[in-house]
């Protein structure tokens, strides 16, 4: 099923704000790695808001999200106090890991062996 224009429009306000929340808490740096949002999906009723998270050179990915999970809440409630003039509930957060970029270095890495195979 095919995101209508409204679930596209509030997931944008919702990645533009939690970027800018993720920046000014700290949270875009944990662990010596550099967590990003690669994208935001919302539900069809808007009551939940699906934040796929990059980690890039993380120690602990299972931590960082635990961490996450703990700060659910105080991330929830500073959304709200950005977004109350756009939606009339804030959705609820759920963080995912995307991995989209673990699976780009293990083709890369694959690639580059075939090429030494074929050199050799």
């Amino acid at each position: 099923m095919e995101e209508s224009k409204r679930q596209k429009q509030v997931a944008g306000v919702i990645l533009e704000e939690m970027n800018d929340i993720f920046r000014r808490m700290g949270l875009n740096m944990i662990d010596g790695g550099m967590v990003s949002i690669a994208g935001v999906k919302v539900t069809p009723d808007l009551l939940e808001a699906r934040i796929y998270l990059s980690l890039f050179q993380v120690s602990n990915p299972e931590a960082v999200m635990g961490r996450l999970e703990d700060r659910k809440s105080e991330l929830r409630k500073e959304l709200g106090l950005r977004v109350k003039q756009q939606l009339r509930r804030v959705p609820e957060l759920r963080f995912f890991r995307d991995d989209t970029l673990d699976h780009v270095f293990k083709m890369e890495e694959i690639f580059k062996k075939i090429n030494e195979e074929k050199g050799q």
